[in-house]
């Protein structure tokens, strides 16, 4: 998947596609949230905190580490 940098103390970049958002933590690891609508992603990059609109994706959506 490819992802695009973003500005954030925790996350180094994000990606989508068909329903699946990757996010690339400065740490080195990738997580994979499922079924995530492309509404969703646009409104999780243009959120005023990255980090504030992933704790909300954590509760809605499952994932794991890639």
């Amino acid at each position: 998947m490819n992802r695009q940098p973003v500005s954030s103390s925790r996350i180094r970049s994000v990606g989508w596609a068909g329903n699946v958002m990757e996010v690339e933590f400065h740490d080195g690891a990738v997580y994979q949230y499922m079924g995530v609508t492309s509404s969703e992603y646009r409104d999780f990059l243009n959120s005023s905190s990255l980090g504030s609109a992933l704790s909300r994706l954590d509760k809605q959506h499952p994932y794991h580490r890639v």
